[in-house]
């Protein structure tokens, strides 16, 4: 059975070599990540190769520990060259209804809620983050950060999001922004983010590889 503790300081291209021989699965995959599904099946791991946002999401669970409407979180690390791994409990999908019915009490934010903690909580990691994190996005009320455990109680999950569009805009335009933006330890595999694997034509891939290199 694989430490977690081993794959501190390991890349993003490692860390899956390890996680395919412990015998997990590639169960999703995002934007800006690759999600992983343990053997037992009881856990994920959610593995990016640059990584600007996600740690604020970890910082929130932290933060509210064991709160009922967050994940639990088993392990979370940097990766080396700016990615991350963060290995949760295992969720699946919620129907319409029940993200609907998340998001109105997210609107609401009753005091008696335990939503509205989470509400507030967010919201100052919100604009902490937009103060201090380059290219920043916003919370994400995106309907499909509803998930649900297997008892049916509602989570949400990925509430934060960097501007990912305007990373790749910038970089292909002027390489030198995003060099002054990020650290060159945390970029080392910019232009390896899962949405760029999945959508990118070859021609695309190339142009951002090639403005990638010319600031490493």
């Amino acid at each position: 059975m694989i430490e977690f503790e081993e794959l501190r300081g390991l890349n993003h291209r490692d860390t899956a070599v390890r996680l395919l021989a412990d015998g997990w699965n590639v169960c999703g995959m995002g934007d800006w990540a690759t999600v992983w599904r343990s053997p037992d099946g009881t856990r994920v791991a959610r593995v990016s190769a640059f990584e600007p946002a996600y740690g604020v999401f970890v910082r929130l669970c932290r933060n509210l520990d064991r709160h009922p409407m967050l994940p639990r979180i088993d392990f979370d690390a940097e990766l080396f060259g700016g990615g991350r791994i963060t290995v949760m409990e295992f969720l699946r999908p919620a129907s319409a209804a029940e993200r609907s019915a998340v998001l109105a009490r997210w609107d609401e934010a009753a005091t008696d809620d335990p939503v509205s903690a989470l509400r507030r909580e967010a919201e100052r990691l919100n604009a902490e983050a937009a103060a201090t994190i380059p290219f920043w996005g916003a919370l994400d009320r995106n309907p499909s950060n509803v998930m649900r455990r297997p008892t049916g109680d509602p989570v949400l999950v990925d509430l934060f999001y960097a501007d990912g569009p305007e990373i790749y805009r910038v970089l292909l335009e002027d390489p030198a922004k995003i060099s002054s933006a990020f650290p060159a330890e945390r970029r080392a595999f910019i232009d390896e983010i899962a949405v760029i694997a999945r959508e990118s034509t070859p021609e695309e891939i190339a142009a951002l590889r090639a403005a990638a290199a010319s600031i490493r």
